[in-house]
């Protein structure tokens, strides 16, 4: 089975997508919609921008989501999805590709998705670290001990697990977890806590966007991050979609039960590499490949 991944935010790159808006004339067609919705030309800044540009939460989250989505739909007939999944803003970009919602939709949705994320960062400074070489429990029983807001928040692969919080309880947080062997325990360059409940103000903003748009049952089940299970439903696709801001993403689950549900080959589409080496992680001997462009 034909399993498609959808990465988030940090694969960005300048330069993503040009190919694709200069070879396809469906791609302009839908970048170029895309300029008129966000009422900006995030092409410029995707094509030509600067590293800092794309950094911007409200930059990032829709670059992403279009190069995504604009691949899988000039992919055509060679887009057969058996099984989805998305990791955090790929989650959107797994569901319009799949069907469940419009481009249009999928589009104002992320980007409402990208400016509460960025409110809410800028209301109460906070950050996340990368940790490697801890075991899940471990590092979940540290942030369980800190008298301050520390959760896990990506739990990506085994043995590689990012969590969030306030600024002073992951410094808290990546000292322990240094002392308790972690191999590494590293701040992330990140505008906020993530996945935790320091979101919850953009959580109860995203939750009124996505109850007014429609969603349709996807061509195929999606695997989504809140507990990893597949799903066609679109009122728990729904449910899950909004929990998802303040919940972690399963991705260790989330590989592990395509793989036990009979997915054999995974392709992750849009910017970078980094969900087909999580995934290898997972199971070293699944084929798993990345797509950029045509």
């Amino acid at each position: 089975m034909k399993a498609y991944v959808f990465p988030g935010q940090g694969a960005q790159f300048v330069g993503m997508g040009k190919d694709l808006y200069e070879n396809s004339p469906l791609a302009k067609e839908m970048f170029e919609k895309a300029n008129q919705i966000l009422s900006f030309r995030i092409t410029d800044l995707m094509f030509a921008g600067t590293d800092e540009d794309l950094k911007q939460t409200k930059v990032t989250q829709p670059a992403i989501f279009l190069h995504s989505v604009i691949l899988s739909k000039v992919l055509g007939n060679n887009f057969k999805p058996e099984m989805v999944a998305g990791h955090s803003l790929g989650e959107f970009s797994a569901l319009v590709a799949a069907g469940a919602l419009s481009f249009e939709d999928g589009l104002k949705l992320v980007s409402a998705r990208a400016m509460a994320m960025q409110k809410a960062c800028e209301k109460e400074p906070s950050t996340m670290a990368a940790v490697l070489g801890l075991e899940d429990e471990k590092v979940e029983e540290i942030c369980n001990s800190i008298n301050e807001v520390v959760v896990a928040a990506n739990y990506n692969c085994p043995g590689q697990l990012v969590i969030s919080g306030s600024i002073k309880g992951i410094d808290i947080a990546c000292q322990k977890l240094t002392e308790a062997g972690a191999k590494r325990a590293l701040k992330l360059a990140v505008g906020g806590a993530f996945h935790s409940p320091l979101m919850e103000p953009a959580r109860q903003e995203l939750e009124a966007a996505i109850n007014s748009t429609p969603f349709n049952r996807p061509i195929c089940p999606i695997y989504q991050n809140v507990d990893a299970k597949p799903t066609s439903d679109p009122e728990v696709i729904k449910k899950n979609l909004i929990a998802q801001l303040t919940a972690p993403v399963r991705w260790t689950q989330t590989a592990k039960n395509m793989l036990a549900d009979g997915a054999t080959s995974f392709v992750e589409l849009g910017p970078g590499n980094v969900l087909q080496g999580l995934i290898k992680k997972v199971d070293r001997n699944v084929a798993a490949e990345s797509k950029q462009t045509l």
